[in-house]
């Protein structure tokens, strides 16, 4: 397993801590291929996906999950508006330790954006709304002046759908 490019502040047990959540996943996954995902927050048909990584650790509280925190904040909106346009999900690492409380949306054919620095409680609102735009789109490009704040600020990638990797440039 290659460690030696962990970024700085990144512990080998943080690296592990997320490997063993992910391996457990995958040993679930291949013991039972027809059994729900476990990070299924409900099955609807999306304008789109919002993973939000739930295993970032606080840089200076042992023990508090930011993500896991805006997770609920966000689940509980969603609850609270009925809405049918965003499928929540969690997700056990996102790879963006340094920058926690991460989200990524992303839908078919669209654009992925993954985001990160964002606050666990004053964010929620910020990633429904980022995540409705987004939805609205054709290609998942949200133009910068639309972007919530913390959007504008906190855009760790944009990652290009999959068909375009496989049309000719």
């Amino acid at each position: 397993m290659f460690l030696e490019g962990l970024p700085e502040g990144r512990s080998r047990s943080d690296h592990d801590q997320c490997s063993r959540a992910r391996n457990s996943r995958l040993s679930q996954e291949q013991q039972d291929p027809a059994a729900p995902a476990p990070m299924t927050a409900r099955p609807v048909e999306p304008g789109v996906t919002l993973f939000v990584c739930v295993t970032c650790k606080h840089p200076d509280r042992e023990g508090v999950l930011p993500g896991r925190a805006l997770y609920d904040a966000v689940e509980a909106r969603l609850a609270d508006a009925a809405a049918q346009d965003v499928a929540l999900r969690s997700i056990a690492c996102l790879s963006v330790c340094k920058r926690p409380c991460t989200v990524a949306m992303t839908a078919p054919g669209k654009w992925t954006y993954v985001v990160g620095d964002l606050d666990a409680q004053a964010s929620a609102d910020d990633v429904l709304d980022a995540a409705r735009k987004f939805a609205a789109t054709a290609d998942g490009i949200i133009p910068w002046r639309e972007r919530p704040l913390s959007f504008r600020k906190g855009v760790v990638s944009r990652t290009p759908p999959l068909a375009l990797a496989v049309e000719e440039v």
